[in-house]
């Protein structure tokens, strides 16, 4: 695999600050995987969850952000790699607010699937 461009700017990090961002990356993609789990969970076992469309929707949007927090995670990796290299400062990720409201709507969705099933 070709060596991309930008790891040519500017001067190598601390190899700690490297290994601390990769560390972080990786935190990311087992976020990424638990959301795709949690999809996998909701619809082979979650049978006794109504309306099934509910939970079928809920499990698509699961999945669907355990993709883009896949994505998120390579893009705010490769971001903070040039920001070190060039002694900026770290970027802004708009993963962290996506990933949180994810989750506070997940859980909003199963706890009103659990009132009603109930």
């Amino acid at each position: 695999m070709r060596e991309p461009s930008w790891r040519r700017d500017g001067d190598d990090p601390d190899y700690r600050f490297t290994l601390a961002n990769e560390r972080t990356f990786l935190a990311w993609i087992r976020t990424a995987l638990a959301l795709l789990a949690g999809a996998v969970l909701l619809d082979q076992f979650a049978t006794a969850l109504e309306p099934r469309v509910a939970v079928l929707v809920l499990a698509v949007v699961l999945a669907i952000a355990a993709a883009v927090l896949s994505i998120g995670a390579y893009t705010r990796w490769r971001a903070n790699e040039i920001a070190m290299r060039r002694n900026g400062p770290l970027p802004f990720s708009w993963v962290l607010p996506l990933i949180s409201a994810v989750g506070l709507l997940a859980a909003a969705v199963l706890a009103v699937l659990f009132v009603v099933t109930s």
